[in-house]
């Protein structure tokens, strides 16, 4: 790494904290402070993604490189900092939020040219780790590190995950919120994406009316990440960008978790991987979120709502500089991007081709029919491309049998189903099977193969996040 030129267009570019002081307060007029990582007892890679270290032009890491990346280390040219922000979590404005233990390192000039920021999570305290210790474990440092790289694999906009490396040292978290909280193993994760701004770097500036720092903020984002777009419309092509990125969470089943507005990417990408998970058994209001079992607010079937209303708090916030028409247009344009995004998707995971009227009521029957029964989503979908276009309705869902949590419960409803698409599948021609299979995935990264993974490398064995790894990545 001591090869690479680093720069800093960020720190140059915006308002600086003046106060130096790295303790937790209230920050304003600024939208970062300079800090350090703390150092660590005794720094070891765990996990590197070998293509993402292709694609930065990055060897995997040596004992010096680990240092880095484990915030015992700052090269030179790099100048890290905090970013400052705020945010609505779960629909209620909480204030001054801020990177609490990420510290990003510096810019680098990937492969294609592109420019790429390296930050270290769990890399100690900051000015915004409020009564936090600014550090993270192992188990939540790997589900980020293998979850980033799966989405990136699967084809969704995603920030990404460099290195893991365990820092030595324990961290003590309440895991089950049960007021028993443990020693775990430390970890830092090298997160890698073109920004890490968020929504709430605008918020935060707006509801302290610091409108000279939001105006600059605003325009370094345009010139960095949208070139050719005036204020208005880089607004309106965030929100085509994330109607796009909810249509590919929903495709897939992937349930965020936490869509609090600090955890919105500015250029429409999936970022802060927490509480995440996956779809088992069909069922639209499942969240993985112990914390929103009960108001179920970011649960799988409110996702596209929920992001489009995260929006409208950002254009809230850009109304000093912004018309309100244009940024009305651009809520327009996501609703718009976001139905007909999710139309040909779920026509794709179907294997349809053409469109013919009728698909739609038959896309929707298909969701209607999963909640009959306990059905595995990823496992129908994927096994739906096996089923014949002829036959009983036993041997229709025979080759669905692997999805079916009760193998013995009736399924009229589906079978019925199956019929509708046999038919309407037979009039689509060849082809069906190669267009599935290449949209409905595999694979997941499931609670529970993750859950092992962790177990392992805690007792010392990184082979099953290792081959995990090689799944994710084929």
């Amino acid at each position: 790494m001591t090869a690479l030129r680093f720069e800093n267009t960020l720190v140059e570019s915006l308002p600086a904290d003046p106060v130096l002081v790295n303790v937790p307060r209230q920050v304003a007029n600024a939208c970062y402070t300079r800090v350090e990582p703390t150092p660590v007892a005794a720094p070891r890679l765990l996990a590197w993604s070998d293509r993402l270290g292709e694609f930065l032009g990055l060897a995997r890491p040596g004992a010096e490189a680990v240092q880095v990346l484990g915030g015992n280390r700052v090269l030179p040219g790099m100048r890290p900092y905090a970013a400052r922000y705020g945010g609505h979590q779960f629909g209620h404005w909480a204030g001054q939020l801020g990177d609490g233990r990420a510290i990003t390192l510096a810019e680098i000039i990937a492969t294609d040219g592109s420019r790429q920021e390296l930050q270290l999570k769990g890399a100690g305290k900051t000015p915004y780790s409020r009564t936090a210790d600014g550090r993270a474990v192992l188990r939540s440092s790997l589900r980020e590190f293998l979850c980033s790289e799966a989405m990136f694999h699967l084809g969704v906009p995603t920030t990404r995950a460099l290195s893991l490396v365990g820092t030595g040292e324990a961290v003590i978290r309440d895991m089950f919120y049960d007021g028993h909280p443990a020693a775990e193993p430390g970890a830092i994760v090298c997160r890698v994406a073109p920004s890490f701004v968020r929504f709430g770097n605008f918020q935060i500036l707006a509801a302290n009316n610091e409108l000279d720092a939001l105006r600059t903020l605003a325009d370094y984002v345009m010139r960095q990440h949208y070139a050719g777009h005036t204020r208005a419309t880089s607004f309106q092509e965030l929100c085509r960008r994330t109607a796009l990125l909810m249509v590919d969470w929903m495709r897939l089943g992937f349930v965020h978790g936490v869509m609090n507005t600090d955890n919105m990417s500015i250029l429409g990408v999936t970022i802060d991987y927490g509480p995440y998970g996956w779809l088992e058994g069909y069922d639209p209001m499942w969240t993985p979120n112990t914390t929103d079992a009960q108001t179920q607010r970011y649960c799988y079937g409110k996702q596209p709502g929920i992001a489009q209303w995260n929006l409208a708090r950002l254009a809230e916030a850009l109304l000093p500089l912004v018309e309100r028409e244009p940024l009305e247009e651009g809520l327009n344009l996501y609703a718009d991007t976001f139905n007909q995004g999710w139309r040909r998707a779920l026509a794709a995971k179907l294997g349809l081709a053409s469109e013919q009227p009728g698909d739609d009521e038959l896309a929707r029957e298909l969701l209607n029919a999963l909640t009959e029964t306990e059905t595995d989503f990823t496992l129908l979908c994927r096994r739906l491309a096996q089923m014949p276009l002829e036959g009983t309705d036993e041997e229709l869902l025979a080759p669905l049998a692997p999805a079916f949590y009760d193998a013995a419960a009736p399924r009229p409803q589906l079978a019925a189903w199956l019929r509708s698409y046999a038919a309407r599948a037979r009039a689509e021609g060849p082809g069906r099977v190669q267009r599935m299979n290449s949209v409905n995935p595999k694979y997941v990264l499931r609670n529970y193969l993750a859950q092992q993974a962790i177990d392992a490398l805690e007792g010392g064995d990184p082979s099953l996040a290792e081959r995990l790894m090689g799944v994710i990545e084929r």
